[in-house]
């Protein structure tokens, strides 16, 4: 059998040369002629896998790497009987950790304390859920917004409205798939209308799909200061992004909140399992195959600290999203670049951290976070 696969895909090379025979391209540029005769895929968000892609091909098989899966037309597929797969929660924890960092560089550079700010999640999934654990023990009010899930679960009291998150929340962020159509619309959720209805303080967070947000809803409400700032991971037309926008954010970075070692590693994981199941391979691979446990320590002097500044130290030791921002800023147009050589990055988990001087009860609240203490 052969498989096509983006080669930007870490850890998956070697995997299923003993089954198949691979070949490895640049997601970008995947076309029909390369995909004619193979019978899986293995891609990114680059690889819009439609009818023009897949339209008289032999392929019975797609995976993605991914959480989204936007980029794959699935009623086409469904009308050509091509099965697909992706990978929900691969890269939740990554999402997560990028998410306590922007939380303590705005806590850090509008000095707040976390217990009088309130956040408003707007998509309460895989990622979503993991941010408001995390926001909670880290002392934050939490506000969840996820009408597929409060209609599924029908529990009012542990969802509330869009318009309850805009009145109340200091800060918003956004964990929510694309969906371009339908009860559940997220193409431009946040749009002129959207902004209209925010304090001026409000700070805005976008990880999730860069069509989320309106690029000229936002730029002109950061205009006319209706909201206090925006961290933007995404972003429309990617890799072709927008430089003014860029320039008005407080940091941007390019797509890369999902990109730790072990985001990455176990959406390669998830992909060839898949791969694996359907065509009845046997192929055994898991994460500890591929990512040595890594050593990594933090010291921590807790003297003179309060929890909030011990939680935040921790956090920025494992990820700075002012280092990403940095460089975006400075290169815009390598945003594709800096995106497929991102720098290793691990989450809390690979960190052990020793606190030294601490009158408080954070190592327990360290180890709920994920660290090892």
């Amino acid at each position: 059998m052969k498989i096509v696969a983006d080669d930007k895909i870490p850890y998956l090379k070697g995997v299923l040369e003993s089954c198949a025979t691979v070949e490895y391209y640049p997601g970008k540029e995947i076309t029909s002629a390369i995909v004619k005769d193979a019978d899986a895929l293995i891609v990114r968000t680059r690889t819009k896998c439609n009818a023009d892609l897949l339209e008289g091909s032999k392929v019975k098989f797609i995976a993605t790497a991914t959480i989204g899966f936007d980029h794959i037309d699935t009623a086409y597929c469904a009308s050509k009987g091509i099965a697909w797969a992706n990978a929900p929660g691969c890269n939740s924890g990554s999402v997560m950790q990028y998410i306590a960092s922007t939380l303590a560089f705005f806590s850090e550079k509008y000095r707040f304390n976390y217990s009088d700010k309130t956040l408003g999640i707007i998509g309460a999934g895989n990622v979503g859920s993991k941010v408001a654990r995390y926001a909670k023990l880290a002392g934050l009010n939490v506000l969840l917004n996820d009408p597929p899930r409060e209609r599924a679960e029908k529990d009012k009291n542990k969802f509330v409205s869009l318009r309850e998150i805009q009145e109340k929340a200091d800060i918003i962020t956004f964990h929510v798939p694309l969906n371009k159509k339908g009860e559940d619309k997220t193409y431009h959720l946040a749009d002129e209308t959207f902004f209209k209805h925010l304090r001026p303080n409000t700070i805005l967070i976008n990880s999730s799909r860069g069509e989320v947000v309106s690029t000229t809803a936002l730029k002109q409400a950061l205009k006319e200061n209706k909201i206090k700032a925006a961290v933007l991971d995404v972003w429309e037309n990617e890799p072709f992004i927008d430089k003014e926008l860029l320039k008005m954010t407080v940091a941007g970075t390019p797509h890369i909140a999902g990109y730790s070692v072990e985001g990455k590693a176990t959406g390669t994981v998830m992909s060839v399992q898949a791969v694996s199941r359907f065509f009845n391979l046997g192929i055994t691979f898991n994460l500890n195959d591929i990512i040595p446990p890594p050593d990594n320590r933090i010291e921590i002097d807790c003297k003179g600290k309060n929890s909030q500044s011990i939680i935040n130290e921790a956090v920025l030791k494992t990820c700075d999203i002012t280092i990403d921002s940095d460089l975006l800023k400075k290169f815009p147009a390598a945003f594709e670049f800096q995106r497929e050589n991102y720098r290793e990055r691990h989450e809390f988990g690979a960190y052990k951290v020793n606190l030294y001087n601490n009158p408080h009860n954070i190592a327990r609240l360290l180890s709920q976070t994920g660290f090892k203490m």
